[in-house]
């Protein structure tokens, strides 16, 4: 089967070069030699003049294609040739074959528009259109090799950081696009499960950090409790940063008495040297229930005694 295709390609691109070949073919309009009258035969009348041989059709072409006639429009019609019929006179103008025949019709002598020659050969030739489809061939090729460039120099441009301010900013807006968007596309199942599974490793990451806060903060002893509270008195700091009233403090004999309703709350010293209410600072907590909770004022992990 591959062979048969083989053929067949073959001998379809063979009719289409016989047929290109048939078309680009050069031949003479003219028909043939005329048929001498007695006169001529006798020499009373002066013959016609033979017609051109090959050769001679060969260097007028020759002096046409110096003169560049084939690339200049239609003498008679001011437009070019492209693909349309032409033809060359034996005095090596050319014409559109449509031209110079409505031309004979117009003036009803075979004479050349441009040269007053009369009696002329024509002859159909193919220049013209061989110009123009090897102009076409240029532009194409100069239309691709500008846009490969064209594309090779975005390319480049994407790669490279510009110097000015405003581009600098558009190129890294362009590339921050352009993580989103392929970030979107890598994400393309369900946007809801994704979102659950990152909660869930933040909550991961959160009791593994608490677990560290946990063996790297321990307890006080009593010395430190004591050290505390003597930094409470140094400080001299006596309302709860939360509810910001008044704290009780019973050890410390030097404030004004409290009421009844602030003695009854009960006062409880972090391990960061802060003072708060109890009820405060348990509803603090019970706010911030789903995470360790931190101190309000410093942030950081505490343990807490009451006094």
């Amino acid at each position: 089967m591959t062979k048969a295709f083989r053929g067949s390609g073959e001998r379809g691109r063979l009719v289409v070069q016989q047929r290109w070949d048939k078309e680009e073919r050069e031949y003479v309009l003219d028909p043939g030699p005329p048929v001498l009258t007695l006169a001529q035969k006798l020499g009373l009348v002066a013959s016609p003049a033979e017609r051109l041989t090959e050769d001679e059709w060969i260097q007028v072409k020759m002096r046409s294609i110096l003169q560049e006639e084939s690339a200049k429009p239609c003498a008679i019609c001011k437009e070019d040739f492209h693909l349309q019929a032409q033809v060359l006179l034996s005095c090596s103008h050319v014409f559109h074959r449509k031209c110079l025949q409505a031309f004979e019709r117009y003036s009803g002598r075979k004479c050349c528009p441009m040269c007053r020659r009369e009696n002329y050969e024509t002859r159909v030739i193919h220049d013209a259109a061989r110009l123009y489809r090897h102009h076409c061939a240029t532009r194409i090729q100069a239309y691709w090799r500008s846009y490969v460039v064209r594309k090779r120099y975005k390319n480049v441009q994407k790669l490279k950081f510009p110097k000015d301010k405003k581009l600098r900013r558009q190129f890294l807006e362009e590339r921050l696009q352009e993580l989103n968007d392929s970030f979107v596309r890598y994400c393309h199942t369900d946007m809801e499960a994704f979102l659950s599974d990152i909660d869930r490793s933040l909550s991961s990451s959160r009791r593994v950090f608490e677990q560290l806060e946990r063996k790297g903060i321990s307890e006080p002893q009593e010395k430190e409790w004591e050290r505390l509270k003597s930094q409470v008195i140094q400080r001299g700091t006596w309302d709860c940063p939360i509810c910001l009233t008044a704290v009780c403090e019973p050890e410390l004999t030097t404030e004004p008495a409290r009421s009844r309703s602030q003695q009854a709350r009960h006062t409880v010293l972090l391990s960061c040297s802060h003072l708060f209410h109890q009820p405060c600072l348990e509803a603090f907590e019970a706010f911030i229930a789903d995470c360790r909770p931190t101190c309000p004022l410093c942030r950081s992990a505490y343990h807490k005694q009451v006094i």
